[in-house]
């Protein structure tokens, strides 16, 4: 159906509708907390891992094994992809095949005929990587020599070592200790059942020679040291391999962060309890016990009688923009208290007491203020999370009147923040200068995420936090990030976006931390963001881009199956951030989630937003459909209003003014009531029914999106 107007009435029922839906899925206490969906790995390694330790419940398994089931691509490639339509993806499709094996699928079922043949035409499980040929080797699949060489001794480097803990990621950090237990005791799945999958290799494991694929430069560099110093593991003292492995167990317990896990996110957790079980801790031992309740928070029980397992929670960052999209909703009681508690609970998660692993990387004297994604996580609160929240906190105490409730808070999370700036005047996620490029030429790092550089759409929320708040001794860290910021700008005017896919993500974020830092929207680099946006708006007034992005620039702001909710809502987003709300494109978009928005007030839809790791490891965010085209549509109505009330505003003043001169000029009067014949004034209305202001929104003639497959939120 061709749209040309939005009704007023419309698009206040489809923000109340989206509102109301929002509402529903908040918790007593205050907080959101959505389904974070990956691809089939985790749940694949869930199912290992009971065998693993030989701790398999069967009921679990079977719901397990039915969602893998149901994820596998039977109709287009034959096995599993890292997000919805993407490319086989060698490692991922091993685990599954493995995992469904261990669960009992029979291996000339046609299901597991056509995942075999598909890996087999790959190149089969000697071209998986690092992590799952790791999983191999422990299952007795592949010989040793088919991993990298990772001794414990590592925990023992000092700082001063080109290769230290520090020096990599959070993520990586807390995944690689337990691992290097595992690996230097030649870690054994116990593996009551005895399943193997020898047929998935091309050639024999044992006589298999290219479980490493030639590099050039500094990883081919990387991997002849690897072959020589592997011989020389057996020289190592007995007694340094204890110490090692004692500091190793160590750290691992300091941070295990009791039933919400360590590092709040899987890997580390389950090759925690690995190495817990190797290692003799008996059932009852209360770090085991907890670990194990920490990964079953993490497994989602469907209606379907499926199950799978999420890599992580994220209750802080659903809650924070769930609450930036109510505040653009129209107001009502339910709405004001589901507001209030929210900020409550945001507010008591504050990270004030624990100086986490970031430390050793930050300014001195940086104290602790700082919030985690995760329920609990005080070993790693993370910057994008922070800034978000410190950004809400700010802006909440100004409007209600209240500056000084949260005016602590606020500071200690700005003085947290400005001490990790990156020395390039970026941010990254957790850490600052984690950025050696270096070290993800090691054959440990082939999957090229070991490191936690600045990135575009952190540093541009981060601007945000600094350009709300506007304290004159973070100016300098304003002005050098926005210099980050010039400098990463894509010669077509885009940003990259690290942490949502991708191009659309990042440009949004960098656009709505330079329009809240007071940069002059006139500039070339806002301009140009601004024009890249526009540029890539689809014919149904939707934006959509696909994960495939990452590996190919070129598709930068496509998707072959068209716009998605979110991404549009980012894009009108960033344009109204920079004060470009009443732009045609603006008003296309809104017509667009107008059309594409489901029975239950959301936007779902199959596609994964956000890379865990571009290009490795992809995530769905299902309360990302939720919440940004809520916020879209109620900042885009609240932009309107305000436009329809200076509209109103004006004519007023110019009526006082034409009948000041009727009187001391009558031969004006003819001329004035022709201008207010031509003009349509808008009518008072309350902010609930803002868009009948502005009468009725013309746009360009509209297709009605096609239906999107909808599935549960949360």
């Amino acid at each position: 159906m061709t749209r040309k107007t939005i009704p007023a009435s419309e698009l206040d029922a489809a923000i109340v509708r989206a509102r109301d839906a929002l509402l529903d899925r908040q918790h007593p206490d205050g907080h959101w907390c959505f389904e974070l969906e990956c691809d089939a790995t985790i749940t694949a390694e869930y199912i290992l891992m009971m065998h693993f330790v030989d701790e398999i419940d069967t009921a679990l398994q079977a719901r397990m094994a039915k969602y893998l089931r149901a994820v596998q691509r039977l109709d287009g490639h034959g096995a599993w992809d890292l997000y919805f339509g993407g490319d086989l993806d060698i490692s991922c499709s091993v685990k599954a095949y493995f995992a469904l094996k261990a669960a009992g699928d029979p291996p000339d079922a046609p299901h597991m005929v056509r995942a075999r043949e598909a890996i087999l035409a790959r190149g089969g499980a000697a071209k998986s990587n690092v992590f799952t040929r790791i999983l191999l080797a422990t299952f007795g699949e592949i010989p040793w020599r088919g991993t990298p060489f990772m001794p414990v001794e590592f925990v023992l480097f000092p700082r001063w070592a080109p290769i230290h803990m520090d020096k990599v990621a959070y993520w990586a950090r807390t995944t690689m200790v337990p691992l290097l237990v595992l690996c230097s005791i030649r870690a054994a799945a116990k593996n009551p059942l005895g399943v193997h999958v020898q047929e998935l290799f091309v050639t024999p494991p044992e006589l298999e020679r290219e479980y490493f694929p030639r590099k050039r430069g500094l990883q081919q560099a990387f991997l002849v040291a690897d072959r020589v110093v592997r011989h020389l593991e057996p020289l190592i003292p007995r007694a340094l391999r204890r110490r090692a492995i004692q500091r190793a167990v160590e750290w691992s317990e300091a941070r295990m962060n009791g039933e919400d896990g360590f590092g709040g996110i899987f890997p580390p957790m389950v090759y925690s309890y690995e190495m817990m079980v190797l290692l003799g801790y008996p059932e009852d031992h209360p770090l085991r016990v907890e670990c194990k309740a920490a990964l079953k928070k993490l497994v989602v029980h469907r209606d379907d009688g499926s199950s799978y397992c999420q890599p992580c929670l994220s209750p802080v960052w659903d809650t924070a923009w769930s609450v930036m999209a109510l505040e653009q909703a129209p107001p009502d009681a339910r709405t004001e208290t589901a507001i209030a508690r929210a900020y409550d609970w945001l507010t008591d998660r504050q990270v004030l007491d624990l100086r986490g692993d970031w430390e050793n990387n930050a300014a001195p004297n940086t104290p602790p203020g700082g919030w985690a994604f995760q329920y609990e996580n005080p070993y790693y609160p993370d910057i994008d999370d922070s800034a978000v929240v410190l950004a809400m906190l700010h802006a909440r105490g100004k409007r209600t009147g209240q500056p000084g409730r949260y005016e602590m808070p606020v500071a200690r999370c700005l003085d947290w923040i400005i001490g990790l700036q990156s020395r390039n005047g970026g941010f990254g996620a957790f850490d600052a200068n984690c950025d050696r490029d270096f070290l993800n030429a090691i054959p440990f790092a082939d999957h090229g995420a070991l490191l936690d550089p600045p990135t575009e759409d952190v540093s541009g929320r981060v601007l945000l936090a600094l350009g709300i708040t506007e304290r004159p001794q973070d100016a300098t860290a304003r002005e050098r990030c926005i210099q980050y910021l010039r400098d990463t700008q894509q010669p077509d005017g885009s940003w990259w976006g690290r942490w949502g896919t991708n191009y659309i993500y990042g440009t949004w974020s960098v656009l709505a931390g330079l329009g809240l830092a007071g940069v002059d929207r006139k500039l070339p680099m806002v301009r140009n963001g601004l024009q890249w946006l526009r540029g890539k708006q689809n014919t149904d007034g939707g934006w959509g881009e696909t994960n495939d992005s990452y590996a190919r620039p070129e598709l930068a702001g496509k998707h072959e199956d068209g716009s998605m909710a979110e991404q549009t809502a980012w894009a009108m987003l960033g344009q109204m951030a920079v004060g470009e709300g009443d732009a045609d494109s603006v008003h296309r978009g809104a017509a667009y989630l107008l059309d594409a928005q489901n029975e239950d007030g959301f936007w779902m839809h199959p596609y994964h937003n956000a890379p865990g790791f571009p290009r490795i490891f992809h995530l769905k965010y299902h309360g990302y459909t939720a919440y940004f085209p809520l916020w879209a549509l109620g900042r885009y109505r609240r932009l309107a209003a305000a436009r329809a009330s200076a509209m109103q505003k004006t004519k007023a003043e110019s009526t006082e003014s034409a009948e000041s001169m009727t009187v001391h000029c009558p031969g004006k009067h003819a001329r004035r009531r022709g201008l207010e014949s031509a003009t349509v004034a808008p009518s008072p209305a309350p902010a609930s029914q803002a868009c009948q202001n502005a009468r009725r929104m013309r746009y360009p003639p509209q297709r009605r999106a096609p239906h999107r497959t909808r599935s549960g939120c949360a």
